[in-house]
């Protein structure tokens, strides 16, 4: 009887060792599995979305990478660092700054002029910056702010800025981009290696979507909206491992005595561009460059802009109006872009 008991204590040891050994197992699957998260909100004035693969959520980092792309870089933000900067105020340049910076002075030079992020007053001077006077301007207007308009006049000391008095930096073409590409970095230093950052239409892409595949990006067809955001299919493309940026001439004009401008605005003329190109889609190795080079592209003729975007080892895709009686669009295409689905 004694060793039928000491059996029975020994099967029963063996079961709650058991039964231990699967909780923990089943804890770890559901406390250490990696799955899809996804993360939305508003920032610099327009909307992010976000989705990565991570066995933990990271949606308070994101949040803290944005602030400090604001805080260094956002001409709205009046604490911020180019805020500072543009009052003149004495203020050492950070990191983040430096690197939009030399990217911004890249594509500046890779563009003639086309890109600039000297345009703030151009841009003000026809109601599409963060000063609005609502007054068309005059000739002696635009004349007036010409001398305050050029990237060349900027240079950068070590870590300070030299800024003659009355030209301001905007990166706001650019920033977007940057601010992909800073919480692209985050999620990779958490061991995210599958990853889609979108902040206004600008993407940053890493490993493969939650089916397995390649990411699949919806390229918007140039519907005219002065008051909300169209999005209308005009394609899906396939691709990864990259940044994508559009600049499109469709959404934001106004109406003067010279009919509707866009705002796209030509810093090297200080009017807005004219140009038959409704939108670029560029791919490049990073967003942050995509974002600048899309922004020169709608500057440009469509033949220089696919040089630029060639020479500097991006691709692109640009639609243009479309000269015959139909109406109408269509695309020009560089070497290395995706095919259209």
């Amino acid at each position: 009887m004694l060793l039928l008991v000491m059996k029975l204590l020994v099967v029963m040891n063996k079961i709650r060792s058991t039964i231990a050994i699967v909780g923990a197992l089943l804890c770890l699957c559901s406390c250490g599995g990696k799955e899809w998260r996804k993360y939305e909100g508003a920032t610099w004035g327009t909307t992010f979305h976000i989705t990565y693969f991570s066995e933990y959520s990271l949606d308070d980092s994101i949040n803290t990478t944005l602030r400090s792309v604001e805080l260094s870089l956002s001409p709205f933000d009046k604490e911020s660092l180019v805020s500072r900067l543009n009052r003149g105020e004495e203020a050492v340049c950070d990191s983040l700054f430096l690197t939009v910076y030399a990217g911004a002075r890249e594509i500046w030079a890779a563009s003639g002029g086309a890109f600039d992020p000297t345009v703030a007053p151009a841009v003000n001077l026809w109601g599409f910056g963060y000063k609005n006077s609502g007054i068309e301007p005059s000739q002696s207007d635009i004349e007036s702010i010409k001398g305050l308009v050029d990237f060349g006049k900027i240079e950068l000391n070590g870590m300070n800025l030299i800024r003659p008095a009355g030209v301001e930096l905007d990166f706001s073409a650019i920033t977007k981009g940057y601010g992909c590409d800073m919480v692209a970095e985050m999620l990779r230093r958490n061991g995210c290696g599958d990853y889609m950052v979108e902040i206004g239409g600008e993407i940053a892409l890493a490993g493969k979507n939650s089916r397995g595949e390649s990411w699949h990006i919806m390229v918007d067809a140039p519907v005219e909206s002065n008051e909300a955001v169209v999005h209308d299919r005009m394609a899906v493309i396939e691709l990864t491992d990259c940044g994508l940026a559009t600049s499109g001439n469709y959404r934001n004009y106004r109406e003067t005595s010279l009919g509707k401008v866009w705002h796209t605005i030509d810093p090297r003329t200080c009017r807005p561009a004219i140009s038959n190109t409704l939108s670029a889609t560029v791919i490049a190795e990073n967003t942050m460059l995509a974002d600048a080079l899309a922004t020169a592209c709608m500057v440009l003729p469509a033949d220089s802009a696919i040089a630029m975007i060639e020479k500097n080892g991006a691709s692109a895709m640009l639609v243009m109006q479309n000269d015959s009686t139909e109406g109408g669009w269509k695309t020009v295409v560089s070497e290395g872009f995706p095919a259209l689905k």
